[in-house]
């Protein structure tokens, strides 16, 4: 049974086939449990391949899963995270960062999401005030929550600062495929190669059942933080950088309760939408109807557009009476409102003829509302 076509959120989105036939292939036979499974070992060498050779995956159960595991893996006890005052991680975790993952949270204004080196440079700096928490990570979204996208430049120039100032960097990817889509790029393009050390990779929203991933680009900045040495591998000092940083996260995984036992269901997923780039071309998809439904509004008048669309979301002002009548028909959420401004988003399954009838009915509500 399904509901009416939304405009609420790229979650509200079915499961694409391509991902249902590879939980299909894996739904197969018995394999080993916890991630020692073929379809993990392969999702190991796609993620290489997209990434680079350094980098690691770790699969868990949702995006906020991966944020919490991802953070405590680069925070030292005392260290502090900086992040953009609108981000996901603040508002929208129901305090999870804080509760389960003891992490501090500072905020850094920014008038469209992007943080920047001019903007976090009076932040980033540690004074050694042993009553206050250090700065250790700069986090960013990518595309941000309010749907703007990180240019590679914008990247690289931000990563540079934080690495100068000694902190790491921590990219949420929870759409990491509209943004590559949006820049027209490959995802290595604005991680690895622009200096990012951990990004998480967004599978649910991108045309997944449940399943994200945190993904190690430098090992060496979930080994700052101290949470574990050679000494505690059976390689010791054998051991790699890449094989300690998997071990802490491993820990931290399970702890976090984001381990999954039948963990090749976890893989399945993600290798479908990195195989031959089908999470991004599903995200180049829900972008472009994100374009075509601000080409419609536009032309609305009681319509005001507060930004362009970079990715697949939409901000607008629209008379309140308005928009509760277009939601009985669409759903969608209010974001700000105070300014009566509403938030409208494209998914990998939304169809012209979907944007075609919501602009109408977004023309015939206003006009019925004056």
């Amino acid at each position: 049974m399904t509901g009416p076509r939304a405009f609420a959120s790229d979650n509200y989105a079915p499961v694409h086939p391509d991902v249902w036939a590879a939980l299909a292939a894996a739904d197969s036979g018995h394999a080993r449990s916890y991630g020692d499974d073929p379809v993990t070992a392969a999702l190991g060498e796609a993620v290489r391949a997209e990434f680079g050779e350094q980098a690691f995956a770790v699969p868990v159960f949702n995006g906020t899963g991966a944020n919490v595991v991802a953070l405590q893996a680069m925070l030292p006890p005392w260290g502090a995270v900086l992040a953009a005052e609108c981000a996901h991680i603040r508002h929208d975790e129901g305090g999870a960062p804080e509760r389960i993952g003891r992490t501090s949270l500072l905020s850094v204004a920014t008038p469209d999401g992007r943080l920047t080196p001019e903007l976090i440079a009076p932040h980033v700096h540690r004074d050694g005030f042993v009553h206050a928490v250090q700065p250790a990570v700069v986090e960013i979204a990518q595309a941000t929550e309010v749907g703007t996208v990180y240019s590679v430049e914008q990247v690289k120039a931000l990563t540079d600062a934080v690495h100068e100032a000694g902190l790491t960097v921590y990219m949420d990817g929870a759409r990491l495929s509209n943004a590559a889509a949006a820049l027209g790029v490959p995802l290595r393009a604005f991680t690895t190669d622009a200096g990012v050390d951990v990004v998480s990779y967004g599978g649910t929203k991108a045309g997944g059942l449940g399943a994200e991933a945190i993904v190690v680009l430098n090992p060496d900045a979930i080994l700052a933080a101290g949470h574990i040495t050679a000494a505690d591998l059976p390689g010791g000092d054998a051991s790699s950088a890449a094989q300690r940083a998997e071990k802490a996260l491993g820990y931290l995984r399970k702890a976090s309760m984001q381990l999954g036992s039948k963990h090749r269901y976890l893989s399945a997923q993600l290798l479908a939408l990195l195989t031959d780039d089908l999470g991004i071309r599903l995200a180049g998809h829900a972008n472009a109807m994100a374009a075509r439904l601000a080409a419609r509004v536009e032309q609305i008048d009681g319509v005001v557009l507060t930004q362009r669309p970079e990715a697949n979301t939409l901000f607008a002002v629209l008379d309140p009476a308005a928009a509760d009548q277009v939601r009985a028909r669409f759903p969608f959420y209010d974001w700000d409102p105070q300014r009566h401004e509403v938030r409208w988003m494209t998914s990998w399954d939304t169809t012209e003829q979907d944007v075609d009838d919501f602009a109408d009915a977004v023309a015939e509500a206003v006009a019925a509302h004056g």
